[in-house]
């Protein structure tokens, strides 16, 4: 199949292949250092008007530039800005792995780690405390913002315009007979979370399961991660959570001061 054929406007996987080829220059780029389009352009195995367009598209974004003198292209700051975000998260995740480790033997739950992801929470990092045997996995895992004590202290300590921004695009679907589902409710529970400092749920994610999450802060002292510890209903009741988040929260603070954050 020729390339016009995929290029053409409409043409089924035209979009995907556009992005395969862009990653493809970026890549061909880090390895190079610099290249002309012509260059570009053979590597990818297209036609000289076809990188050209990539490698303006590209540079609108900051993701590459152009030597003015000699018409070669390079990575831009762009990239940089994607870096730092990846390299924020690594610092977050090797710094909490201990303190989750630590704090798991205190407990005696299972510890994660927490960021936001668009909509909803994905966490970074798990360790399973001594009386988690059976304690799910939950790396990788997308879970909702207004049901899971991670998700409502990442809410909670965002700025009023940006928590409506989110919220406005969420439907507070019903996990469990014990799900917020209404935002009056949800915004009393994130500022009562906000006053004590941590966040809990009680069923409202699985049934069976309660957690309770503490704010991670950045150098700037904006919220980037929860500090969560759930288990079992029957053995992390309402009361024991309470009891254990003085530690959750001092765990939390030695986590953010790794990061930088001088409170």
């Amino acid at each position: 199949m020729s390339n016009h054929s995929t290029e053409a406007a409409g043409a089924p996987g035209g979009g995907v292949q556009s992005v395969d080829r862009a990653v493809s220059v970026l890549e061909f780029l880090a390895q190079h250092g610099e290249a002309g389009v012509s260059e570009v352009a053979a590597s990818l195995g297209v036609h000289k008007s076809t990188a050209f367009r990539l490698l303006g598209a590209l540079e609108a974004r900051g993701m590459v530039e152009q030597e003015s003198e000699r018409g070669k292209y390079r990575l831009g700051f762009g990239i940089v800005r994607l870096a730092g975000a990846v390299t924020a998260r690594i610092d977050i995740t090797r710094h909490g792995q201990e303190i989750c480790e630590r704090l798991a033997k205190e407990l005696g739950e299972t510890m994660n780690l927490a960021v936001l992801e668009s909509h909803y929470v994905i966490n970074l990092a798990q360790v399973r405390g001594p009386s988690a045997i059976a304690a799910q996995n939950w790396i990788g895992r997308l879970t909702p913002l207004h049901s899971t004590s991670s998700g409502k202290i990442l809410l909670a300590h965002l700025s009023p315009e940006r928590r409506t921004e989110l919220l406005a695009g969420v439907r507070l679907a019903r996990m469990t007979p014990r799900t917020l589902t209404t935002k009056k409710k949800l915004a009393a529970a994130l500022a009562e979370a906000r006053e004590r400092g941590y966040a809990t749920t009680v069923e409202e994610y699985e049934e069976g399961l309660n957690a309770m999450a503490a704010p991670v802060r950045s150098r700037d002292g904006e919220t980037v991660a929860a500090l969560t510890a759930s288990g079992p209903a029957f053995r992390f009741t309402e009361e024991r959570m309470h009891e254990l988040a003085p530690s959750l929260v001092e765990g939390a603070a030695e986590l953010s001061r790794r990061l930088g954050y001088p409170g």
